[in-house]
């Protein structure tokens, strides 16, 4: 009987070339780049852009003997980059920040930056948004929301050193000829993420309430309650007290603007949080047990059938995506 080996996850792709013209155009589709302009330095042009990795995190490098400046994006990923030789600065105006050997930064996150670099030998970690916003959830609490990485401040001595060595042992992994699991992928996506966000200054945003249409006043700020500390264990009773109704009155305002029952609306929102995790999660990485149980719902049959009424489809499935 033979035993199925699990797949490597992980996908590589690797270009080198001497065109300037083409280098631009390669690194603009990589990065959502407009306006890429380049010039040739003192050295002899070339390139090289080398990606490994998986949808979750993946390790890229650059060698770019030129200058460059344009306006780029990180789109739906959070980026640190660091270099061993050259530099340059990203961002806007006041706001700009200059990197180089031993001064690792992270990509502006709200929107398109500028930037312009020169001779450069860099290393770059690249996050999915999702995961590393749900990884940031569980060290802050609440529930998952955009990052914002504080520019201006420079991470501590020590924590550049936890980070670089997170990094390392990273790369071995990522980086190395062997064959890599889905799990250690995962254990090593999930620890470098966590030395990240240990490393560098940010804040999370609350994330974006959907609200349904007819909410309005209390009933609204209970919803936004309700998504804050999902959480928690908290109750319709809670709710009630932090909009100042009694359980009663709760429960009617909901009926009549919304509906539905406030337990109805509060148990929601914990199978979203589920489903959120599920997604982000691997077989073996964790269960849907786990999962659920961390969200309040103690009886695993009933949860397992309302999660197949609101979803369509079994927890198990998702976790199996």
């Amino acid at each position: 009987m033979s035993i199925d080996t699990p797949i490597d996850p992980r996908t590589r792709f690797e270009t080198a070339g001497t065109d300037l013209g083409a280098a631009l155009d390669m690194f603009g589709q990589a990065y959502e780049g407009a306006g890429f302009v380049g010039g040739h330095t003192d050295r002899p042009f070339s390139y090289r852009f080398r990606v490994v990795g998986d949808d979750v995190m993946s390790f890229r490098s650059t060698v770019f003997d030129a200058r460059a400046a344009g306006q780029a994006s990180s789109g739906d990923e959070y980026v640190v980059v660091w270099t061993s030789e050259g530099g340059g600065v990203v961002g806007s105006g006041q706001d700009e920040v200059r990197y180089g050997p031993g001064t690792p930064v992270v990509f502006p996150t709200d929107g398109p930056f500028s930037f312009d670099l020169q001779d450069v030998r860099q290393s770059l970690v690249h996050f999915d948004k999702r995961f590393l916003e749900g990884i940031a959830s569980e060290v802050h609490g609440g529930s998952a929301g955009p990052l914002v990485f504080d520019q201006a401040a420079r991470p501590r001595r020590e924590d550049l050193v936890t980070w670089n060595a997170q990094v390392q042992r990273a790369a071995s992994t990522i980086l190395g000829s062997g064959p890599v699991s889905p799990i250690a992928m995962a254990e090593t996506a999930r620890a470098t993420a966590l030395a990240m966000l240990h490393t560098f200054p940010h804040r999370q945003l609350a994330p974006e309430v959907p609200v349904p249409q007819g909410a309005t006043s209390r009933v609204r700020t209970a919803i936004e309650f309700m998504h804050a500390f999902a959480h928690t264990p908290i109750s319709t009773t809670d709710v009630a007290e932090h909009v100042g109704l009694s359980v009663r009155g709760l429960q009617q305002a909901f009926q009549r603007q919304v509906g539905t029952a406030p337990n109805a609306m509060l148990r929601g929102v914990r199978m979203d949080r589920v489903r959120e995790e599920l997604l982000r999660g691997a077989p073996g990485q964790l269960t849907v047990a786990e999962v659920a149980v961390r969200w309040g719902f103690a009886h695993l049959g009933r949860f397992s059938a309302a999660y197949h009424q609101r979803f369509g489809e079994y927890p198990r499935d998702t976790l199996h995506r």
